[in-house]
């Protein structure tokens, strides 16, 4: 099941890497690059940070191999032309991949036995890819300014934590499904943060 999931997400976020790269009008290394970068950049950075080298997803290049091919696809325009993408449908998929990575975070990390290192874990391996994203595109990072994303993964992240040692594979699903629904509605409703005036 989360096998599927990471498959979906893994899609879902290499498309936003690719789409910001066709924006900003870079050439098709530019867009591999941002489309791979989102889609595996947390895990990468989860696992570094964890001492695990090389890295999970560059031993099994299946992750990075979809997340290659989803960029190329978005990279040539009568590909990308007939891609009509729902924005409904698109925040549901990567509001999927956000839930699937950040609690994969949070089992990488449960061997730790540190709540506070499980729970960072967790919100690293689901927003590291885009923050990754943005700054390879010279943006300032949207966890920042927009919707509140980091913060959805960092509830659905503390629940998880919380009843994971008494039930793993429940935990995972809640974690998931808040975190879901919390991205869903904060792009629905526009829910942001206080921020400087």
């Amino acid at each position: 099941m989360y096998f599927i999931f990471e498959i979906i997400g893994t899609i879902a976020f290499a498309v936003s890497g690719a789409m910001v790269a066709v924006q900003k009008k870079m050439d098709i290394l530019g867009v591999v690059i941002l489309g791979v970068t989102t889609a595996i950049g947390g895990g990468i950075t989860r696992d570094i940070l964890m001492g695990v080298t090389p890295p999970q997803s560059l031993t099994n290049p299946l992750y990075a191999g979809i997340s290659i091919a989803v960029s190329l696809l978005i990279f040539f325009p009568p590909i990308r032309g007939r891609i009509n993408v729902d924005i409904i449908a698109f925040v549901a998929l990567d509001a999927l991949g956000l839930g699937t990575f950040t609690v994969i975070g949070i089992e990488t990390a449960s061997g730790l036995n540190n709540i506070f290192l499980q729970i960072f874990l967790g919100v690293l391996t689901g927003v590291g890819g885009g923050v990754l994203r943005d700054i390879f595109a010279a943006e300032k990072p949207t966890i920042f300014i927009k919707r509140f994303y980091a913060v959805a993964s960092l509830i659905g992240a503390i629940v998880c934590t919380i009843v994971y040692p008494f039930y793993k594979n429940s935990a995972m699903v809640l974690g998931i499904i808040i975190i879901i629904i919390l991205r869903v509605l904060a792009a629905k409703f526009k829910w942001n943060l206080p921020r400087v005036d």
